[in-house]
């Protein structure tokens, strides 16, 4: 056996997710993000970016209930869900018309964006770190096009040395900015997460703004 089907043999939060039937250990990760900062409303309307395989779009449907709507969004393809308040779309985050594209789908403003999506790890920190806040300022620029104004943003960061760049970025366009590193990540993990609260309405492009 290999030692990573070892690790997540004894990895609780892999176990759990197969027992109560989530597709990723990461459900648990928004989970305890929800429980401290109470970004997503309970009937609200949810943006996932690069939701596959689809682990955060389940849990932010339990939390928005019957009276709420998960948009599960990604290039990929996203197996279907039993829940009837997730929309599944085949769209990139970089679409200009990202916006016109989801209220085709549903009615009403857009409460929370959520962004969990990594790319390829190298092993390399320093590229591995690169990529990832490019990832982020991706899923910034299409926060811009839909989120309403008081509205939430949660990303996925890997540490480094563009974070506190990122971070002056962040507070620019939102009232309460945070890091947060869940229970449910790897200790051995360089990833956080950016909760950002309250959006202001300014349209930045986080690219630019990071030169």
């Amino acid at each position: 056996m290999s030692s990573f089907q070892d690790e997540r043999k004894k990895d609780q939060f892999f176990l759990k997710a197969k027992r109560e039937g989530f597709r990723s250990r990461a459900s648990y990760k928004l989970a305890q993000i929800q429980d401290h900062f109470k970004i997503i409303p309970h009937g609200g309307l949810v943006v996932d970016l690069g939701a596959a395989p689809g682990g955060w779009s389940q849990m932010a449907s339990d939390v928005v209930g019957n009276g709420g709507v998960v948009i599960a969004l990604d290039i990929k393809d996203i197996a279907p869900f039993r829940r009837k308040n997730i929309i599944r779309l085949k769209y990139d985050m970089r679409e200009e018309k990202l916006a016109e594209i989801i209220h085709e789908h549903i009615d009403g403003e857009v409460d929370t964006v959520l962004c969990d999506v990594a790319g390829d790890v190298t092993g390399n920190w320093t590229l591995d770190h690169n990529r990832q806040i490019y990832l982020v300022q991706l899923a910034l620029t299409a926060s811009f096009r839909i989120l309403r104004e008081g509205g939430n943003f949660v990303s996925k960061v890997f540490q480094g040395e563009y974070v506190n760049k990122l971070e002056e970025v962040v507070k620019k366009c939102f009232e309460e900015v945070s890091w947060y590193k869940p229970t449910a990540s790897r200790k051995k993990s360089a990833e956080v997460y950016i909760v950002a609260k309250r959006y202001n309405g300014k349209k930045l492009d986080p690219i630019e703004e990071m030169e």
